[in-house]
């Protein structure tokens, strides 16, 4: 999991994002078991108030629920959630990829060169989908 402390977007939101990005690939299914609180914390580095923060924003959106005393676990409909949250989320970081490009003052022009590069270096990579 990939969280960037420099980042505008807050670590509850980032963490968030890859738990949705996870899903969204299938790497958590529906019914299976998130890691617990504590083991994301260490993970990830952070305070596990952080993490509950993030659960708690994944758990509003119906893509988690909690089954007390057994742990949290991805819903039967979160493979869509997570798609749709997975959208809001690479908007939100091309949001913030472009203002800090206009911050920079860069050019229209230049930042589609550069979207264009970075999507042309992920296919290379094989992670391009139709």
């Amino acid at each position: 999991m990939r969280i960037d402390p420099s980042s505008h977007v807050p670590i509850y939101l980032q963490i968030a994002d890859e738990i949705r990005a996870a899903v969204a690939a299938g790497i958590y299914r529906a019914g299976e078991v998130l890691p617990s609180l504590r083991a994301m914390a260490v993970e990830v580095q952070v305070n596990p108030n952080t993490v509950q923060r993030a659960y708690d924003e994944l758990e509003r959106e119906g893509l988690i629920f909690a089954q007390r005393g057994k742990g949290l676990f991805v819903a039967e409909t979160g493979a869509a959630s997570a798609q749709s949250g997975a959208e809001d989320g690479v908007r939100r970081l091309f949001d913030e990829g472009i203002r800090a490009s206009q911050a920079a003052g860069m050019t229209r022009k230049q930042i589609f060169e550069i979207f264009h590069a970075a999507l042309a270096n992920s296919s290379k990579l094989g992670s391009n989908r139709p």
